[in-house]
């Protein structure tokens, strides 16, 4: 049994909370997805963490910030996620 990184659904894209760890380029900043995995085999939960390129226009979530990210076409090569608006 794994646990799940979705927040929930609108229509086909994920939406994800994550942490911002990076803001260093243009209109894109870096964000850090954490989940608590169990080892198939041993059974030990481990954690786990996966970057996302994520389309942020004007740069305006700083290091550190949590924020949603929601899935979306692909805006480049790796991006394809985009910064929900609340």
């Amino acid at each position: 049994m794994e646990n799940t990184i979705v927040k929930k659904n609108i229509g086909n894209g994920k939406i994800l909370t994550g942490k911002v760890v990076a803001t260093k380029m243009k209109d894109t900043i870096t964000v850090s997805i954490s989940s608590y995995t169990k080892h198939p085999k041993y059974g030990k939960f481990m954690k786990r963490d996966k970057k996302f390129l994520v389309h942020s226009p004007n740069n305006v979530h700083i290091v550190g910030e949590t924020i949603d990210i929601v899935e979306t076409r692909p805006i480049s090569k790796n991006k394809h996620f985009k910064v929900l608006e609340k």
